[in-house]
């Protein structure tokens, strides 16, 4: 089914609560619904917004905002202790891990608490302790838009990488993703190479499914605000991979300093949210915008924030932490 909404309040729709105006807004359940949504609306001036939870809105919203509402999740073939599954766009990224844990299915319960939609979750190679959401995509299926027709795009032809995929460059603005397909495990695969992990499902009795999810549920608990309690993005920032040797530079002054390795030759990541506490801005407040107290890659808005303060906010944030360490670190969240 197809509904259609015009001049419509978004702030319920984003999770910054940022009070901006949708002039035409569209939803649907079905990916054969979408050639007669754009035969109806048109094919040009256009954006997805799925669960709101990456996106900064600073203006009020012209093109034409598309919204997948398919909450299906199915099994659609046994390989062996593969199990791969058919994911609709719109089913809740949480509610699936949750599914696959209540089925012993291993792979993505890494990812737990994650805020977004499935649908949303291949364009930014959504991750977290250690885990990729391109280590379990074995297909996005996609409506292309100037074609007018439905095509599979295979893992390796997504351009993943660190919150990098196709769907952020060549694609981006040309396809709407309908579905992807993962590809999960019977058999148990435990990645516990976080301290703070380890310590936690330790804590629990051990390495089983629930209790890394339970664990890593409890550790973005303590760090991550609620975003019915104050509106954010996550996290604001993608953490830096710069070249060996300013790493080493800079570690040679701060020793404390976390890094992680990369897949570039020569590159370490660092992390951008230490990079900030350590410019004295964790917790640091500028009228309705701040960053929060207990994650400094988290900016929060503190009730009544426009998503111009929001931005204007990040910007001095980067200047900062660029006068210290000379590192320029830049937005994970889609800014409109």
């Amino acid at each position: 089914m197809i509904r259609f909404y015009e001049d419509i309040d978004i702030t319920p729709r984003n999770s910054f609560h940022v009070r901006q105006v949708a002039k035409r807004l569209v939803e649907f359940d079905r990916a054969e619904e979408l050639p007669e949504l754009f035969a109806k609306y048109g094919t040009s001036d256009w954006y997805v917004l799925s669960g709101g939870n990456n996106v900064l809105f600073t203006v009020d919203i012209e093109p034409l905002l598309i919204t997948p509402c398919d909450d299906r999740i199915e099994v659609v073939a046994y390989e062996g202790d593969k199990v791969r599954v058919k994911v609709g766009a719109g089913v809740e990224w949480d509610d699936l891990v949750s599914w696959a844990v209540e089925r012993e299915l291993w792979g993505i319960e890494n990812l737990s608490l994650i805020p977004g939609k499935a649908g949303a979750a291949p364009v930014q190679n959504i991750g977290a302790y250690g885990v990729e959401v391109k280590d379990v995509i074995r297909n996005v299926e996609m409506y292309f838009v100037e074609g007018g027709n439905f095509i599979t795009l295979a893992a390796e032809h997504c351009g993943f990488g660190y919150r990098e995929s196709v769907f952020k460059h060549s694609l981006k603005g040309r396809v709407v993703i309908t579905a992807i397909e993962i590809e999960l495990s019977k058999v148990a695969n435990p990645r516990l190479g976080y301290g703070d992990v380890v310590r936690e499902v330790e804590a629990r009795g051990g390495a089983t499914l629930a209790n890394i999810r339970d664990a890593i549920c409890s550790i973005r608990r303590s760090k991550l605000p609620d975003t019915a309690v104050l509106g954010n993005a996550g996290s604001f920032f993608k953490n830096p991979i710069v070249e060996q040797e300013v790493a080493e530079r800079l570690r040679a002054e701060y020793p404390d300093m976390p890094s992680y390795p990369t897949q570039e030759e020569g590159k370490v990541k660092l992390a951008a949210g230490w990079l900030i506490d350590k410019s004295g801005l964790k917790g640091y407040k500028e009228g309705n915008v701040g960053v929060h107290e207990r994650q400094a890659l988290v900016l929060v808005n503190l009730g009544g924030a426009t998503g111009g303060e929001v931005i204007a906010f990040a910007h001095k944030v980067v200047a900062r932490v660029k006068e210290k360490f000379g590192i320029e670190i830049s937005p994970e969240v889609n800014v409109l």
